[in-house]
């Protein structure tokens, strides 16, 4: 009779995702000895080697790669049977893991602040990276929800609900000449210097499918990663960077000016998992989103009302 333990499950999707023994004992705290040892246990119980390992890789075996999503669903369960029992009980604990793209900062920032206050017994885990990265984590349920502008391309297994309506904006510092327009157009953009963000994130995408079609090019002066570090060259020059227009929200000294330019919509959404498990405090953390008043100043429609 095969006995598997969660702890040994949570020992193998950890080397199966890092694919590293070393690695995996570091993020789960223990000795990689201990992980050897069981695994090792693992494969002999099932009576099939889960990894090939050698001096160089470590590979999963086609065995390995039919228990994982098992794996990883049974660990799920398991959590959310222990988020049902502490939920019955009335408790508002444990974590809250959510994922927030870059253009997402300021209208999170509200909410994030009032649910602290609010229930400081849920230790959140907010994790910023891009749109992609964060929906693969949030299919391998290390997230309970992401926010982020709709994908171009649907996942059915993910559902999305619209929180606001957005736009791409020219986001420029005040005393820009550029700040006393209220839009602008492409041909009126190729006057200025852009300094863009880098290739992948949701506003450079964005931008990149309205000139599909044009004729028009822009060579950036520069590409970045980061949003804070995009605001400090916009403050101090005259560059203009290409943002959605929430991304501004409470930047006093930027104005983000509407790009004039067909198909400039951005949906900006809050992503869960179709037909999971939703724990209580993601409930509530999007009850204080919808809430706030960084939200309600982008809303021109929403899904939840």
């Amino acid at each position: 009779m095969i006995t598997m333990e969660l702890r040994q499950l949570r020992y193998f999707v950890k080397v199966a995702e890092t694919l590293n023994f070393s690695d995996a004992s570091k993020q789960l705290f223990i000795t990689q000895s201990t992980l050897s040892q069981q695994i090792s246990n693992m494969e002999k119980e099932l009576g099939q080697q889960l990894f090939m390992r050698n001096s160089h890789e470590v590979l999963l075996t086609e065995a390995g790669q039919t228990l994982l999503p098992h794996a990883r669903e049974t660990l799920n369960k398991a959590s959310n049977c222990i988020n049902s029992l502490q939920e019955l009980k009335g408790m508002m604990t444990g974590e809250l893991n959510i994922g927030v793209t870059f253009s997402f900062c300021a209208i999170v920032r509200e909410a994030l602040i009032s649910f602290l206050k609010k229930y400081p017994r849920v230790k959140m885990n907010v994790v910023y990276s891009p749109m992609n990265e964060l929906l693969q984590s949030m299919l391998r349920h290390e997230l309970d929800l992401v926010l982020a502008f709709r994908p171009t391309q649907r996942d059915s297994r993910i559902e999305s609900h619209v929180l606001f309506n957005n736009r791409l904006a020219a986001v420029v510092r005040q005393g820009h000449t550029l700040a006393r327009q209220s839009s602008v157009t492409l041909e009126q953009l190729k006057r200025y210097d852009l300094v863009l963000p880098a290739i992948g994130l949701q506003a450079r995408n964005a931008f990149e499918r309205i000139l599909e079609g044009t004729g028009i090019h822009f060579e950036a002066k520069a590409e970045m990663n980061n949003v804070d570090m995009l605001f400090k060259v916009i403050r101090e020059s005259n560059y203009v960077t290409i943002l959605s227009e929430s991304t501004a929200i409470d930047e006093p000294d930027l104005k983000a000016v509407i790009l004039d330019a067909p198909a400039n919509d951005m949906e900006g959404c809050i992503h869960l998992l179709r037909n999971a498990y939703v724990k209580t405090s993601a409930k509530e953390f999007i009850h204080q989103l919808v809430q706030s008043t960084a939200v309600y100043k982008n809303t021109f429609f929403s899904d939840f009302g």
